[in-house]
């Protein structure tokens, strides 16, 4: 079992910053594909980004446009997603996940979900 625990969600104001963290435990942190989606309530759940196990290869939803950056420290076991220049669009709840063993790049199935920090982006 894995377990992901999310923190460092909040309100901020348009323009500003926040860097959201994912803990985990219960396995080695360093061999899982980690990923970052994203909900508003009634909508899907929206892909933010991924990033490979020794963090070496990141991948973005389309709207990020280098507005964030996903980082990990194996180290610590944890996973980071810095976001800048945030948008009111941007209001959601953040879930951080594990992909165990991915078949593709990035991966179209995770095997551990978080349960999420809100962050809300006032105009």
């Amino acid at each position: 079992q894995v377990q992901l625990v999310e923190s460092g969600g909040g309100l901020v104001q348009a323009g500003g910053s926040l860097r959201l963290s994912c803990a985990a435990s219960g396995r080695t942190f360093s061999g899982f594909v980690m990923g970052w989606f994203r909900q508003v309530s009634g909508k899907e759940r929206e892909f933010v980004a991924a990033i490979s196990g020794s963090g070496g290869s990141t991948v973005y939803g389309d709207f990020v446009k280098g507005r964030f950056t996903a980082s990990r420290d194996n180290a610590k076991n944890t996973l980071y997603l810095q976001m800048n220049s945030l948008k009111p669009e941007d209001t959601a709840v953040y879930y951080c996940a594990a992909a165990v063993s991915p078949r593709s790049w990035p991966p179209r199935r995770y095997d551990y979900w978080g349960q999420g920090t809100q962050v809300t982006v006032s105009s």
